[in-house]
């Protein structure tokens, strides 16, 4: 079959089609046949510089997967062949930039019949990253107010919506040109990064989700109140002194790194299906224009995901 792979790691150069071995399902596992596969900031990080979230060079990347599945492993149950279904793959082993995949049946849920495939790939990592972080680790409810950072971005745009989902008051920053946008998700407050200081407008709130590192994370710590909750996602960025300033503070400090969940895939499902949750597709690409994708991603102006299609 055809995937992007790379022997070193580099730039977007680096990308190559090549052809490698299909892949067989094991126990409890699908093989999926990969319609769309999502962009993350992780594929172009991972790229560029390795890391504990892939082995050395050669590897195919890629989380989000929107395919059919093809077969399965002895013992597995949810998925039969011909549905139509999306999810995450796990942090280590082959990535989605492929035309086939193998996973756990439990990675994956059936696509809503309202979203091709897609829109259904840009969703899996960035949703499960924000469903996660605001439901799961800071309890997220109606009445709260929360602080997302960099809203229109892939996770951002999502954790608006998930959390206008739940009833809370959200605040987002984003650059002015943006905001229209995130005012149609749902966005209540807006503040443009570039002519204001988030932390000089923005008051108690419950819950900020930091998703940029540096010094957003210390200053986000002005905007909450006390017994709030910060939730850190850029793992490599964050200031080293945020954990015990948060704390002085009386506010709970967390960082997350998303995982694989059957249960998160079949509530973002249910918001897609109620109108509720929509992924922004900001350019679509065939899979061998890997390395084009991968240089429009690191520009960081896109509102959404970039999603790779696999041409059959």
């Amino acid at each position: 079959m055809k995937a992007i792979s790379q022997d070193v790691l580099g730039g977007p150069e680096v990308l190559q089609m090549v052809e490698i071995d299909k892949p067989v399902p094991g126990p409890t596992e699908v093989l999926v046949r990969v319609e769309a596969a999502g962009l993350n900031p992780t594929d172009w990080k991972t790229r560029a510089s390795g890391g504990v979230l892939a082995s050395a060079p050669p590897f195919v990347l890629g989380k989000d997967v929107s395919g059919v599945v093809e077969g399965s492993g002895v013992g597995q149950a949810l998925h039969k062949p011909g549905d139509a279904v999306f999810g995450m793959l796990p942090h280590h082993g082959q990535g989605a930039f492929a035309e086939y995949v193998t996973a756990p049946s439990r990675n994956f849920v059936r696509k809503p019949d309202s979203i091709d495939h897609v829109h259904a790939a840009a969703i899996p990592l960035a949703g499960l990253t924000a469903w996660q972080s605001l439901v799961d680790v800071a309890g997220l409810r109606s009445g709260m107010r929360v602080l997302i950072h960099a809203a229109a971005g892939g996770v951002g745009h999502l954790a608006v919506q998930i959390a206008k989902a739940r009833g809370a008051y959200v605040i987002g920053t984003a650059s002015a040109a943006k905001h229209g946008f995130l005012r149609e998700l749902g966005a209540d407050e807006l503040v443009d990064y570039r002519d204001q200081d988030f932390a000089h407008v923005v008051r108690d709130v419950d819950v900020v989700l930091e998703t940029i590192g540096g010094d957003y994370g210390p200053r986000s710590l002005r905007t909450l109140r006390p017994g709030g909750t910060i939730i850190s996602l850029a793992l490599s960025l964050i200031d080293p002194g945020l954990h015990a300033r948060a704390a002085e503070l009386g506010i709970r400090s967390e960082a997350v790194l998303v995982e694989p969940d059957h249960a998160g895939l079949r509530a973002l499902a249910a918001l897609v299906e109620a109108g509720a949750l929509r992924a922004e597709v900001a350019a679509t690409m065939p899979l061998w224009e890997a390395a084009k994708a991968h240089e429009l991603g690191e520009t960081n102006r896109t509102s959404g995901k970039i999603v790779l299609t696999v041409p059959r």
